[in-house]
C-alpha cells in the first residue's frame, strides 16, 4: 500500500453513497442491509434487488421476507418512529440476476436515475443449495455474478466506483478509480 493512500474506514466509505444490493432477500443480503440501515445513517440511498413479476410484488416481498424478520428488531427500536425516515431511504427494484442487464428496464425513470445515481452494487446473490439444478446454481453464482458486472460497465454513463461480489465467503472486488 502507497504511504499518501489513506485508508478509510468502510461507514466513512458509505456516507452520501448510492449502492445497489443484488440479493438482499438472501441470508447475507437480509444481514446487510440491516446492519447498514442500523450504523450507517448516511447512506445516501440503498436500492434493493429483489426477483418478483413487477415492483409491486417486489415490494411485498420486502415486506413479508425481510422487513417482519426479528434481525430488524433493534432498527425499529433504534429509529422507533423515525423509522419510516430511514426506509426512504430504499428503493425496491424488480429485477433478476438471470437476466441481462438484472432484468432491468431503463426507460423507467426509477430505474434511470438509480442507474445514473450508483457508487457501488453489492452482489450477495448466490445459492447455497448443494441439491440445486446444475443451470440454476450456475446462472446464479457464475453468470449472474458475470450479468452484474456487464450491466456495470455496459452503462457508459455509470459512475459506479465499486461492484463487491460475496460467495460463500470468497470475495471479489473491483474498483474503478
Amino acid at each position: 500500500m502507497s504511504s499518501d493512500m489513506e485508508v478509510v474506514s468502510v461507514l466513512k466509505y458509505l456516507d452520501h453513497k448510492s449502492i445497489l444490493v443484488i440479493g438482499a432477500a438472501g441470508f447475507l443480503g437480509k444481514i446487510f442491509v440491516e446492519k447498514i440501515l442500523r450504523v450507517a445513517p448516511n447512506v445516501k440511498k440503498l436500492y434493493l434487488l429483489l426477483r418478483a413479476s413487477d415492483k409491486k410484488s417486489a415490494t411485498e416481498r420486502f415486506n413479508d421476507e425481510i422487513l417482519v424478520k426479528d434481525l430488524y428488531k433493534v432498527v425499529k427500536e433504534k429509529y422507533g418512529p423515525n423509522l419510516n425516515l430511514i426506509l426512504e431511504k430504499l428503493t425496491i427494484v424488480n429485477g433478476d440476476i438471470f437476466l441481462d442487464d438484472l432484468g432491468l428496464h431503463h426507460q423507467d425513470s426509477d430505474l434511470y436515475e438509480m442507474v445514473h445515481q450508483l457508487d457501488a452494487i453489492i452482489n450477495l446473490a448466490a445459492t447455497i443449495n448443494f441439491d440445486e439444478r446444475y443451470d440454476i446454481a450456475l446462472g446464479i453464482n457464475t453468470l449472474g455474478a458475470a450479468n452484474a458486472l456487464n450491466s456495470c460497465t455496459g452503462a457508459k454513463v455509470l459512475r459506479l466506483k465499486s461492484l463487491f461480489m460475496c460467495r460463500q465467503l470468497t470475495y471479489v472486488v473491483k474498483n474503478q478509480a
